[in-house]
């Protein structure tokens, strides 16, 4: 994720990041450079079309659409903004839920029982890191510890090791090391665990339908290919840039809505898990 300071205007306007969306579109924004004037050299040159062509007519339409395109712009991008925002209030709660599951755990456990502070210190921020890991598609064993958390590469991570934890709860509740009111006390953290994990795969899991993006990227390619035919009669040459810069503000609305849609990923907008997860392994360890 990006860290940035608002209120630097000019440092935006003149900076080109790697994840500014003229790079990307940079190859659609030349070959609609040249397609602009090509129309417009045809329409000048070529057939040296009247100004009572009804063609010049055409930008009718595009008033008419204009309005019809930012509508579906707008809810598109109110739609992925939706899911990052609840995406980063998940991992909020997750943060949350760690620390008071550490705070809970080292309140009913002996001082002297080391032996189960480390195993929850470690599986607590284990995890965080393996429900990012997760999340992102990536399977491998702990980033954080040597040998203590290995689980198999087939299981659901982050439900496998909410399991060892319950199952070690039980445990300390049948060693009357915690009482039934304790287990009870515990088990709010456990459950929450499992209600974020599986919010976090709704998110991922449940992409905008496929003909509602297909249908927004269809509308702006003929919507943008259309407008010089109209425009090339009032604005000549200058249709050029003009045609350009309406497809680069309309296109990079798709492609900003396309990139936080799902916040869990590895680009420059997505949320930072990694520095979640160790923000977590540090307030863990600071309890227990």
């Amino acid at each position: 994720m990006i860290n940035y300071n608002p209120k630097e205007w000019f440092t935006f306007i003149f900076r080109v990041h790697k994840s500014d969306t003229v790079r990307q579109l940079m190859p659609m924004i030349v070959s609609l450079s040249i397609y602009v004037a090509l129309v417009a050299f045809l329409e000048i040159e070529v057939f040296k079309l009247s100004e009572n062509s009804h063609l010049k007519n055409i930008t009718i339409l595009h008033g008419m659409l204009g309005f019809v395109i930012s509508l579906l712009l707008v809810f598109r991008t109110n739609t992925a903004y939706e899911r990052w925002w609840e995406g980063r209030k998940l991992w909020g709660s997750l943060t949350n839920t760690s620390r008071n599951l550490a705070m809970k755990i080292n309140a009913v456990l002996p001082k002297d029982d080391e032996l189960n502070r480390t195993f929850f210190r470690e599986h607590i921020v284990e995890y965080a890191f393996a429900l990012k890991r997760h999340l992102r598609g990536h399977q491998r064993d702990s980033e954080v510890f040597q040998s203590n958390v290995i689980i198999d590469h087939e299981l659901h991570k982050p439900n496998h090791i909410a399991a060892l934890m319950y199952t070690r709860l039980n445990d300390l509740y049948n060693q009357k090391i915690i009482s039934g009111t304790q287990l009870l006390f515990l088990n709010e953290e456990f459950r929450a665990f499992t209600d974020i994990c599986g919010a976090c795969e709704r998110i991922k899991n449940t992409p905008i339908p496929f003909s509602y993006s297909v249908f927004i990227k269809k509308f702006i390619f003929f919507y943008v290919m259309s407008l010089p035919f109209g425009y090339v009669f009032s604005l000549g040459y200058i249709a050029v840039p003009i045609v350009v810069f309406v497809f680069y503000v309309l296109a990079s609305l798709e492609l900003i809505a396309e990139e936080i849609e799902n916040p869990f990923g590895v680009d420059d907008n997505d949320l930072p898990l990694t520095m979640m997860s160790k923000n977590i392994q540090k307030h863990v360890g600071e309890i227990l």
